[in-house]
């Protein structure tokens, strides 16, 4: 009988057929927590004593567990997706609208602070320079991060960038590029203008500064040598 109850619920979200009440959409959100119960009654009582999905999302730990039929992992799991809700947020709010190179360089120094190991990230970009979508990539790697280039092709191609920034960290306090570094950009570009989207900038964050390969006139260079167009025009390499 629950089956058939779950099924049916997820076929209302999926229609959205007349909208989900918030016992509706935390019913649902519990099937993962808890398999083999129906979790309509608990839906209710977390409701009826915490006031409001948000608080139900944010109550302690120690307040979850004090619900009937709630026990370690349903309080963890709850808790885990307020902290992820609260997350989202903060990176939303500080998170630049659009690209300003001082003002995204500040948002980026205290992104990456901390960091124990090398993340790329991408910034896509509309027209009007303003960011509508970021992705970070890891490795295994701690003092690198390997990207392949089907990976950043899928990127592209999935979110169709007017332009695109990247960025990646150093351990260390310098931020100056490797020669890996500019192997990397220099496969950017290439990709980058394949698919005929701007590479803005690729930025190297690190305890000691921030480097621009845009700022510092090392990317014309690059978008001059590596551009397909100029590649197949007989000007690059």
């Amino acid at each position: 009988m629950h089956e058939g109850h779950r099924q049916r619920m997820l076929q209302r979200l999926q229609s959205a057929e007349g909208g989900l009440q918030d016992h509706e959409l935390l019913e649902i959100l519990l099937f993962n927590a808890i398999p083999r119960r129906n979790t309509n009654e608990l839906a209710h009582r977390l409701l009826n004593s915490f006031g409001s999905l948000s608080d139900v999302l944010h109550a302690d730990y120690e307040q979850l567990l004090e619900i009937d039929g709630v026990g370690n992992s349903t309080a963890a799991y709850l808790k885990s997706i307020g902290m992820i809700f609260d997350r989202m947020d903060a990176g939303k709010k500080e998170q630049p609208s659009a690209f300003n190179f001082k003002v995204f360089s500040e948002y980026l120094s205290g992104r990456f602070e901390g960091l124990s190991q090398e993340v790329l990230e991408l910034y896509f970009l509309d027209a009007q320079d303003r960011i509508r979508r970021s992705a970070r990539i890891t490795s295994e790697e701690n003092d690198r991060v390997r990207v392949a280039p089907s990976i950043l092709t899928r990127f592209l191609i999935t979110n169709r960038p007017y332009a695109m920034i990247v960025v990646h960290n150093h351990l260390g306090r310098d931020s100056s590029p490797s020669k890996e570094d500019n192997a990397f950009t220099a496969q950017l570009e290439m990709l980058c203008s394949f698919h005929n989207v701007k590479l803005r900038d690729h930025i190297i964050v690190s305890r000691g500064g921030v480097f621009s390969y845009f700022l510092s006139g090392s990317l014309q260079q690059i978008k001059k040598d590596f551009s397909v167009n100029n590649i197949l025009e007989g000007k690059g390499l």
